[in-house]
């Protein structure tokens, strides 16, 4: 069992910078590649980023690849996004999660999500 909890979402105007953390209880994170998706009002839960569970791996998807950067602390049982060059349709809940096949960016393979966290970025 794996709970998140993700933190660090907020405000920013177009251009600025935010990092979220999502920490994870539970003795099995290690396992698990950690992503990111998202959800925009009135639309589907897309995928952001992963993570492989050694954190040597990344995987991205286009919208946001070159502006924001994945990672994991395994001895913190944390992962971080850091969003740099943000834009007003990066604007979303953002959910942390712990997905089975690193390979996939699919919801079908993630395990346990977390709570959501908005970000809002302004023009």
């Amino acid at each position: 069992q794996v709970q998140l909890v993700e933190s660090g979402g907020g405000l920013v105007q177009a251009g600025g910078s935010l990092r979220l953390s999502c920490a994870a209880s539970g003795r099995t994170f290690s396992r698990y590649a950690m992503a990111w998706f998202r959800q925009g009002a009135g639309k589907e839960r897309e995928f952001v980023a992963i993570i492989h569970y050694y954190g040597g791996a990344t995987r991205y998807s286009d919208s946001v690849k070159g502006r924001f950067t994945i990672s994991r602390d395994n001895a913190k049982n944390t992962v971080y996004l850091q969003m740099n060059s943000l834009k007003p349709e990066d604007t979303a809940v953002y959910y942390c999660a712990a997905s089975n096949n690193y390979y996939s960016g699919r919801v079908a393979a993630i395990e346990y999500w977390g709570q959501g966290t908005q970000v809002t970025v302004s023009s």
